[in-house]
């Protein structure tokens, strides 16, 4: 199984990462949505995040401009998905959207495709059947991609297991550190850990223990860390977060929820709709005075 060409499934902020991620690392990618005007902002995003990496003296290859234009953004998934080797899917966290992608990928896509899903919460053995050919369906999630680069690997019982070490070899070409979740769990490793602290910082926020700032400030102080719970919340994306609450039946937990529906209803999704606990592209944790 020898990886030439990469589908992204889902021009999001995750999906447009891991698409430049792949073309500076070698591949040919496409890069499918559904949506239009997905494709132009992940366009959009890709060529400032460029700038940021090269302002960050991150390590590229030789004319990364070239490699991002290399990139193809198709909103036809048959001919975007045309001898792909891979198909990453990063759709919306909704279990019936991905079972309804899959379903249209397992139609168009060659035999010879591997399938992986970047979700972060569902199993990928609630979505293999749907597409059709679970021994070649695996979970391949990817973290932030440049500055968080950790990719878990969770094959489903019926994955077929040579499928495990092509996956790592893929990981490691995209500069990425390969983790195989050895039994299929909801959150992976890093986010089960994380989410114990996102329901921690939430309890103490609904029960009215503290505010938002000072939640943050009492972790970002102790752990020597540049951004907090909330701060962390943001970045996931608060209708993320709301997927991962809502089937909790803690009642604290569930209160959570109902705030972060709140927020969602008001269109406070976070970083990426330039508001959610805090205002973006300035919150206030950055700010040199938030922690005096």
């Amino acid at each position: 199984m020898e990886i030439r060409k990469v589908c992204i499934v889902g021009a999001g902020t995750l999906g447009s990462r891991i698409a430049m991620q792949c073309a500076l690392s070698g591949y040919r990618v496409h890069v499918y949505d559904v949506d239009t005007k997905a494709l132009d902002r992940s366009i959009n995003l890709m060529q400032k995040l460029l700038g940021q990496l090269i302002k960050l003296k991150v390590a590229l290859p030789e004319n990364p401009e070239v490699a991002l234009a290399s990139i193809q953004f198709l909103p036809h998934l048959a001919e975007a998905i045309a001898d792909a080797d891979l198909v990453s899917e990063s759709v919306t966290e909704n279990l019936a959207v991905k079972k309804r992608v899959w379903e249209e990928l397992g139609e168009v896509a060659p035999s010879k495709t591997l399938f992986t899903t970047n979700t972060s919460f569902l199993l990928p053995s609630q979505l293999a059947s749907s597409s059709g050919r679970p021994s070649l369906f695996c979970a391949l999630h990817f973290h932030d991609v440049f500055h968080a680069r950790l990719v878990d690997i969770m094959p489903h019982p019926k994955t077929d297991r040579s499928v495990i070490p092509v996956l790592e070899v893929f990981g490691r070409s995209l500069n990425q550190v390969p983790v195989v979740v050895r039994k299929e769990y909801p959150g992976y490793l890093f986010n089960t850990m994380l989410m114990s602290c996102i329901h921690a910082a939430g309890k103490l926020l609904t029960r009215g223990v503290a505010e938002v700032e000072d939640i943050d400030r009492s972790w970002m102080v102790n752990f020597h860390m540049g951004i907090g719970p909330f701060g962390i919340l943001d970045q996931i994306g608060l209708d993320t977060a709301w997927h991962v609450t809502n089937n909790n039946p803690d009642k604290y937990t569930q209160a959570f929820a109902d705030l972060l529906g709140r927020y969602i209803e008001q269109g406070k999704l976070g970083e990426k709709s330039g508001e959610g606990f805090y205002t973006y592209p300035r919150p206030r944790y950055k700010d040199k005075d938030f922690l005096y």
